[in-house]
C-alpha cells in the first residue's frame, strides 16, 4: 500500500520508512509527487500534522501520513515547540539542523545541569485514509531528557546530537540507529 508522507525532511523519511517497512507500507515523499509543503499556522503539533496530512492527501489522492514534531525545553516554557525547524532563524542564523543546535546551545549557555536543561522531543503522527477522513488516526510520542552542553554522536538528525537520554547515558545521535528509532519520540 502506498502512503504519501507529508514531509520533505529526508531524516524523517528515513526514520519512518524503517519503522513502516515491516508493515508492507511504501512511504512516498510528497515532493516525489510534486506536492509542496503545507502551511503550518497552528500552535499545536496535532493541528499542524493534521493540516499537512489533509494537504498531501488532497493533492495526491492517496492516504497520507504526517508528523509534526519538535523540541520542548522546560527553561524556555516549552519553546521552540512547533517552531523547532526555524529556531535558528530567531537568532540570525540560516534555517538548518546544525544552526538550530548552535543557537540552542548559545541560549542555554550557563544553565546548570540537569535541572534547567530538561527537555522533551515530542511527535504527533497523523494518518488519514483520505483528505476528508472524519476519523484520523493520531499517535503521540514523547521522550524526556536533557540538553547536553555540546553535540555528541553522528547518528540521527535535528537535535539528536544534544538530546541526552539519561536511561541510555548517551545522546540520541550516539545510539545505534535501531535503538534510537525504537526509543525516539517517533518510535514511541
Amino acid at each position: 500500500m502506498k502512503i504519501v508522507l507529508a514531509s520533505n525532511n529526508q531524516g524523517k523519511l528515513a526514520e519512518l520508512q524503517a519503522m513502516f517497512a515491516p508493515l508492507g507500507l511504501q512511504l512516498l515523499r510528497q515532493s516525489e509527487l510534486g506536492i509542496s509543503e503545507a502551511a503550518e499556522p497552528f500552535r499545536t503539533f496535532v493541528e499542524n500534522a493534521l493540516a499537512k496530512a489533509r494537504h498531501a492527501s488532497r493533492l495526491s489522492g492517496l492516504p497520507a501520513l504526517a508528523d509534526d514534531a519538535g523540541l520542548c525545553v522546560d527553561a524556555f516554557g516549552g519553546l521552540p515547540g512547533v517552531d523547532t525547524a526555524f529556531y535558528a532563524t530567531r537568532f540570525g542564523y540560516a534555517k538548518g539542523d546544525d544552526n538550530n543546535v548552535k543557537a540552542l546551545l548559545e541560549q542555554m549557555a550557563g544553565l546548570p545541569q540537569p535541572t534547567q536543561r530538561r527537555a522533551a522531543l515530542v511527535s504527533k503522527l497523523v494518518a488519514l485514509r483520505s483528505e476528508d477522513d472524519p476519523e484520523p488516526l493520531i499517535a503521540s510520542g514523547r521522550v524526556s531528557g536533557e540538553i547536553a552542553t555540546a553535540p555528541k554522536g553522528s547518528n540521527g538528525f535535528g537535535f539528536d546530537p544534544v538530546m541526552f537520554i539519561p536511561e541510555f547515558g548517551q545522546t540520541f545521535a550516539q545510539l545505534p540507529v535501531e535503538v534510537k528509532n525504537a526509543n525516539s519520540h517517533r518510535g514511541k
